[in-house]
């Protein structure tokens, strides 16, 4: 009997280890969309879950994916700059600077393709590229997963979010692109009155805010809409505020980077880059793939007056035989005074978006 109660006890010990085990169940983590956005499509092969979403953030912002651990993605993709960088090029751990602006990382979630030069599909591909860029990061992803495994921490992080204590590259990039999913924006002043074009309800707070908004703010969202105006809507509308599509706005006649057509080698891509979002544009400066405007001022006069021509320019700008649309300075103010009301506080300022 004495026997048979130990055996009994060792199956009971087993068997509850066991499930312990394999038994992990992830939280599912619930986006919070806001109400005029399209829904957004996770891949079936990387659900969103309160613990992959976690450790996303925690490798965002961890210095050991780089070569000399003094470098994480945070370094280039500040909250307070929209995550992009202030400065016109990012400088990586070997003291190299880049040749473009790093993007500014806002409702990636609903883009189809990444990069300035779209050479990447998903998020998933292009959370890779960095840490292992010469320019940026430099690091293998042998090495940082070695690192990421000999830290308890992440041990612990990884079997929560994955149900393995094994870390690699793809299920790194899996929590990274979960992560970047929740940088969602739509709680600035705009949304209030897209909602209001759009005749859908205001709450009380979007009413105050609408409230708030003024006849210049207007003004310079009907200029922007207008084809005998700022004529900005092309490229730029929806709530979003962005369409997926690459172009050739008009900076240069020869290019000394051909952007797109680098990845196609097809020359009618030559000089084109993604359309990048307008949202938090406030906080995003300097602007182009290459940082060449330092204000907004640059940039609207860019659009009103210094368009250059060149064989694969945007059909879509059709002031440019003229250098642009034309914009007077006051209504240049009430474009600005539009654009302005892109900018997204709570976005920036969001807890959960901060370095752990």
């Amino acid at each position: 009997m004495k026997y048979l109660l130990l055996v009994f006890i060792g199956f009971v010990l087993f068997f509850s280890c066991k499930k312990d085990k394999v038994g992990y169940v992830p939280t599912p983590y619930e986006l919070e969309i806001p109400s005029h956005f399209p829904q957004m499509k996770i891949p079936e092969d990387n659900p969103m879950t309160v613990e992959g979403v976690e450790l996303g953030r925690h490798l965002f912002y961890e210095k050991k994916l780089s070569g000399d651990n003094t470098m994480s993605c945070g370094n280039c993709h500040a909250p307070a700059n929209a995550f992009s960088d202030p400065n016109q090029f990012s400088t990586g751990i070997q003291g190299i600077q880049g040749s473009r602006h790093s993007m500014a990382l806002v409702n990636l979630g609903w883009n189809n393709f990444f990069f300035w030069d779209g050479r990447s599909k998903t998020l998933e591909e292009q959370v890779l590229l960095p840490v292992r860029d010469p320019i940026e990061m430099h690091e293998t992803w042998t090495n940082a997963t070695k690192k990421l495994k000999a830290d308890a921490k992440y041990r612990d992080m990884f079997y929560k979010a994955f149900g393995t204590t094994e870390p690699d590259s793809l299920l790194a990039a899996k929590a990274l692109a979960q992560f970047l999913r929740t940088l969602i924006s739509g709680t600035s002043k705009f949304d209030v009155m897209y909602k209001y074009e759009n005749g859908l309800p205001l709450s009380d707070a979007e009413q105050q805010i609408f409230n708030e908004i003024t006849v210049q703010q207007w003004g310079g969202y009907d200029l922007f809409k207008s084809l005998n105006g700022a004529d900005c809507f092309h490229c730029h509308n929806g709530p979003l505020m962005q369409v997926e599509k690459f172009s050739n706005n008009g900076l240069d006649a020869t290019f000394t980077d051909l952007g797109r057509g680098a990845i196609t080698g097809n020359p009618n891509d030559n000089g084109l880059f993604k359309v990048p979002t307008l949202r938090n544009i406030e906080f995003s400066a300097p602007y182009m793939h290459d940082g060449r405007f330092a204000t907004l001022d640059d940039v609207i006069n860019h659009y009103s007056h210094t368009i250059v021509m060149s064989p694969t320019i945007d059909p879509l700008i059709e002031f440019a035989f003229q250098g642009g649309v034309q914009l007077d300075a006051q209504e240049k103010n009430l474009l600005k005074q539009f654009l302005l009301t892109l900018s997204d506080e709570e976005f920036i300022n969001n807890p959960a978006f901060k370095a752990p």
